[in-house]
């Protein structure tokens, strides 16, 4: 799918080797989605992480030498600095997000965000427009629209082989502490809807290719030290009539992740993550439609090829805008209860 470092031309007189020079990117946070996208792109030929920034010296250090990549700091500005970096992904704490993708695009770098884009509609509205100012690639990391398994029910909907009637969702963890997927303590918080909701939100509009015309939103008990809704229940409608319900919990005590029912209209399929099964629990085989079954590796070849070829990438500021808008209205619901 991308070049590899090398090519051969072919001549009857002459066979010579020319070097590709790699495309240079900046990896900004250390912590668990980071090592997850330093993981996928050593898959991708073609590409050098030359720099990573981080925020805590120690695990900096410790994935940069992990990863063999040359140069680390705690400094953003200091990272984007450093000769030929063309792209950057980050992967940090989500109340970051809009702010330093702002500033990478400014520095007249690409910049692939880690969901969600932004924690406020105003933010997110912002980081669109310094997009369009600047032309640099601004892409989002919904890694859903990329697992094959959604993929697949993707290509069939595209089709016209399928129409979703309700999307069914449970998105479950055990998170009374504020701990990251690695265990490890945050230095910020979470949230069910505005990180968690907004995988499933995006998802539904991606594949009604509507956007939701009317909103609901429930939410229990706030966590006493936190300050977040533990629970939530979450409804959308667009104007096709297809529905989707979302309960979402950091109390449930397993099992653990998000779980994806569509209920269509010539089938229901369960998606799990990258394994797919119909309505009997027989699984359908998804190993063909993309070139990895890690999403997070598509989501960064996405990424790369967009910046290649100079268009807009499938999950932009643009088109992941409206779901941004959704957990807006979504948030109105939930003010005052």
């Amino acid at each position: 799918m991308f070049p590899s470092p090398t090519h051969t031309t072919d001549s009857p007189f002459l066979k010579t080797q020319h070097k590709i020079e790699p495309m240079k990117l900046c990896m900004v946070g250390e912590g668990a989605f980071a090592n997850k996208h330093l993981d996928a792109l050593a898959n991708i030929a073609g590409v050098e992480v030359a720099a990573l920034v981080g925020g805590v010296a120690e695990a900096t250090e410790q994935a940069a030498e992990k990863h063999n990549i040359p140069k680390w700091t705690l400094d953003l500005e200091e990272g984007l600095s450093q000769p030929g970096i063309k792209g950057v992904i980050l992967a940090t704490p989500t109340p970051l997000h809009a702010s330093q993708a702002q500033q990478v695009l400014r520095s007249g770098k690409h910049v692939l965000v880690e969901i969600p884009m932004a924690d406020h509609l105003a933010d997110a509205e912002a980081l669109v427009a310094v997009q369009q100012e600047t032309g640099r690639v601004g892409m989002v990391g919904h890694t859903r629209r990329f697992n094959p398994s959604h993929q697949w029910v993707h290509n069939r909907i595209k089709a016209g082989e399928l129409s979703i009637q309700q999307m069914d969702v449970q998105t479950f963890f055990f998170r009374r502490k504020n701990l990251n997927a690695l265990g490890q303590p945050r230095s910020w918080t979470d949230h069910l809807l505005w990180h968690h909701a907004c995988h499933t939100v995006d998802l539904f509009q991606y594949q009604t290719g509507e956007v939701a015309s009317e909103v609901f939103a429930l939410q229990g008990p706030l966590h006493p030290e936190l300050g977040i809704a533990m629970d939530m229940s979450i409804g959308l409608k667009v104007p096709s009539g297809a529905v989707c319900t979302l309960s979402l919990s950091f109390n449930n005590d397993g099992p653990l992740g998000t779980f994806f029912r569509y209920i269509c209209d010539n089938g229901t399929y369960s998606a799990r993550y990258d394994d797919l099964v119909d309505g009997r629990e027989e699984p359908i085989d998804v190993s063909q439609v993309a070139v990895s079954m890690n999403g997070i590796e598509l989501i960064d070849r996405e990424f790369i090829a967009a910046i290649r070829e100079g268009r807009e990438p499938n999950a932009s500021f643009q088109q992941c805008l409206s779901a941004m808008q959704t957990l807006d209205r979504l948030e109105k619901c939930l003010e005052g209860q």
